[in-house]
């Protein structure tokens, strides 16, 4: 059935990181957006296209808000929504205090399926339509998430942990066991509805050499599935990589070694990334998920996306939350980190360069950008729709707001949930406020 949406829009057309943004910025000040199974059919000023709708057509309009493609999540553990907040400490103290604990619970598929629900609707809530997620070594964990997103139609891709060594004894698997459980999982969920399977080593210590030879095969095996880890999140974390794999140069060259760095593998956080490892990524057009929430959190440092993007050398790079380190679902606030960090490498962020990445930058990083991430003719019609005065004090700053990108820059460093006003997935309505 068709049906349409009317409201400012804000979407990008290519990469500002590597031409001017003013080229790759599409604003619209008040666009109909029509869609129709799920897709979407037409873009353009509402005076151009509403007398051509059909008799009957439902337009909802969102006045005093913007529309933007829905936010992606290209990093996320739906298993630590129950440890958000849990108190500090760096990050090998961290999972062994609380997520391997919280993760041995995942064994009972309908505490998988409780927390599944919770998070996606809060995902909704926040404007996430699309999001790559870690699961647990149990299958029944994957079985449970892949089943509560399908009922919301959403875009998501998600897989079985894999780790054999370094974990308590009830969440470890077997090189044989990772193989064979996330092949069948994969034979069962990739490519089923809008769900994709994703190859997930937890990182490289947790997986002996063993494994990764045989996680390296399920990447041959299934060559069209995402691939995600964990790399250079932090300073004591490399060390530990390099001693244990002490014939591979970097924390990246393990993966490579293995077979794991290709376009759509995509490793979270990568902020004491050397120049050389950089470099691999550039060459294998893999990808890093930016998780600025949790990088701050965790006391581990900075991740420079300016570098990571320079023109001479650019790597893919997504936006993530990253919970449960990461301590909010919001994108909004996720940018506002994203800022912070950039200021902290010396350089500035603008509006437009974070709402690219929160959007068509992280489907680039997830070789999704023909489906999702952009708001335009042929796309899935999965949309968020941001309240410009959702509080008191944003609806007074606002007053003095000049243009387009302050609007914008005020909604990343003082929004959160509040400001979202909808959610649409493949053209319907799944979240609002009111």
């Amino acid at each position: 059935m068709q049906t349409a949406i009317r409201g400012a829009m804000l979407t990008f057309k290519d990469d500002p990181f590597q031409r001017d943004l003013k080229d790759c910025m599409v604003y619209e000040s008040d666009a109909l957006i029509v869609m129709d199974g799920g897709k979407i059919t037409a873009v353009g000023k509402a005076s151009d296209l509403i007398a051509a709708l059909p008799a009957g057509v439902e337009v909802t309009e969102y006045k005093n808000s913007i529309i933007v493609p829905g936010f992606i999540d290209s990093h996320v553990h739906y298993p630590q929504t129950q440890i958000i907040g849990a108190y500090g400490e760096q990050l090998l103290d961290w999972l062994n205090n609380y997520t391997f604990i919280a993760e041995q619970q995942f064994a009972q598929k309908e505490h998988a399926t409780e927390v599944a629900e919770v998070f996606l609707r809060e995902q909704l809530k926040n404007g996430v339509t699309s999001a790559t997620v870690y699961c647990t070594v149990y299958p029944q964990s994957v079985d449970a998430f892949f089943e509560v997103a399908s009922r919301y139609n959403m875009r998501v891709q998600a897989g079985k942990i894999c780790m054999d060594r370094f974990a308590p004894e009830a969440l470890l698997d077997t090189p044989q066991r990772a193989y064979d459980e996330s092949a069948a999982l994969a034979k069962k969920w990739h490519g089923n509805g809008r769900n994709e399977y994703v190859i997930t080593p937890r990182f490289a210590p947790t997986s002996t050499p063993e494994q990764l030879e045989m996680v390296g095969q399920l990447a041959r095996d299934f060559p069209t599935a995402l691939i995600q880890s964990h790399v250079s999140e932090n300073v004591n974390e490399v060390e530990w990589v390099k001693s244990l794999y002490p014939e591979c140069g970097s924390y990246t060259s393990v993966y490579h070694k293995y077979g794991l760095m290709r376009e759509r593998a995509i490793y979270g956080h990568g902020i004491h990334l050397t120049d050389e490892e950089l470099d691999i990524f550039a060459d294998t057009k893999a990808a890093v998920a930016h998780c600025p929430t949790s990088n701050f959190f965790l006391g581990s440092g900075a991740f420079n996306v300016k570098k990571a993007k320079d023109p001479s050398r650019p790597i893919r790079v997504g936006l993530a939350t990253d919970l449960g380190a990461g301590t909010s679902f919001s994108m909004l606030q996720t940018l506002n980190e994203a800022y912070k960090a950039a200021q902290l490498n010396g350089n500035a962020l603008s509006a437009g360069h974070a709402f690219y990445l929160a959007s068509r930058g992280t489907a680039e990083a997830l070789g999704l950008a023909d489906k999702i991430g952009t708001i335009a003719p042929g796309f899935e019609a999965d949309l968020a729709v941001i309240d410009l005065h959702s509080t008191p004090i944003i609806d007074y700053r606002m007053k003095y707001c000049k243009d387009i990108e302050e609007a914008l820059f005020i909604q990343m460093t003082m929004g959160d949930d509040r400001a979202i006003a909808a959610t649409y997935v493949a053209g319907n309505k799944v979240y609002g406020r009111d």
